[in-house]
């Protein structure tokens, strides 16, 4: 971090900037009985992880005692916790199968019509022509278009129409019902968002994006109806960006690097944070880069 975004920076600002962001998260752990306790070990594995490696001195070994100091565990938990490595991102295998087909049935122009919209797919066709087969096969040979049909049509992520034709349902878009899955992707998003937010502030020149529009002190019915306005035009900006990097992905060699964009939308009776007054309904945009 530089000299210049040091100055505004300081541990009291950083912690209660931190109560407000781990609220949200201390309400999951306890609805879903992760306890103090059990919150406070995990917190001390990831204290020393991230000091470990993240914050090692050029040309010299990390060591128990520089760790101790920067995290304030005590040296022989440290010693205790220390080479267990990060964790390990483990992708479920129904997000990295049922994305990858999603995203080319969502983006490629042989299985969308001129509106762009998902088109209902028969289960065969001829060369050339769209076929949920063919969709399959697109993207993967190593699984059978059948199994595939038969586990979507389990999970309801596609439907059968009258014509026999198999239509691509809502839900494929927005899992709800596959716990893992809606873990990984709230851990992956919520992490590369944080991620991006972070190299943000201790930037002097923000790399990332990272920006929302908010307006307080209005009615319930402007509140949902920004809301619904708002989640069409971000329906549309992911659906874009999908159709683009699909068709850019077909010529890239291939490397270890990678690209998230992500939107939230948030409308709430609350404050905005605890303790916060109200704008009074005067607009404003914020960017927290």
């Amino acid at each position: 971090m530089s000299k210049s975004a040091e100055q505004y920076l300081d541990a009291a600002g950083v912690q209660s900037a931190l109560n407000r962001v781990l609220r949200p998260l201390v309400r999951l752990a306890i609805k879903c009985g992760v306890t103090f306790p059990t919150f406070v070990d995990l917190l001390r594995q990831i204290y020393v992880n991230v000091a470990e490696h993240e914050f090692t001195l050029p040309d010299k070994q990390q060591t128990d005692s520089r760790v101790s100091l920067l995290t304030g565990v005590h040296r022989k938990e440290v010693s205790r916790l220390r080479g267990a490595g990060a964790p390990v991102r483990v992708i479920p295998e129904s997000v990295s199968r049922t994305s990858a087909i999603v995203a080319r049935w969502l983006a490629d122009p042989l299985f969308t019509d001129a509106q762009g919209a998902p088109l209902p797919l028969p289960r065969m066709a001829e060369a050339g022509e769209a076929s949920f087969a063919g969709l399959v096969e697109s993207v993967t040979r190593d699984l059978r278009p059948r199994a595939v049909l038969d586990d979507w049509l389990d999970r309801k992520l596609v439907e059968i129409d009258e014509e026999d034709r198999i239509v691509l349902m809502e839900a494929a878009m927005a899992p709800r019902d596959d716990g893992e899955v809606r873990l990984y992707y709230f851990a992956r998003n919520l992490q590369d968002h944080a991620a991006a937010a972070v190299a943000n502030i201790l930037a002097d020149n923000p790399p990332f994006i990272e920006r929302a529009v908010h307006y307080d002190g209005l009615s319930e019915k402007l509140a949902r109806s920004l809301e619904a306005h708002s989640r069409k035009v971000a329906v549309e900006m992911l659906l874009n960006l999908n159709k683009h990097a699909n068709q850019a992905v077909k010529n890239d060699p291939g490397g270890t690097s990678r690209w998230n964009c992500g939107v939230y939308i948030l409308s709430s009776g609350d404050a905005p944070f605890a303790g916060e007054e109200s704008s009074g309904g005067k607009p404003a945009t914020g960017d927290a880069s």
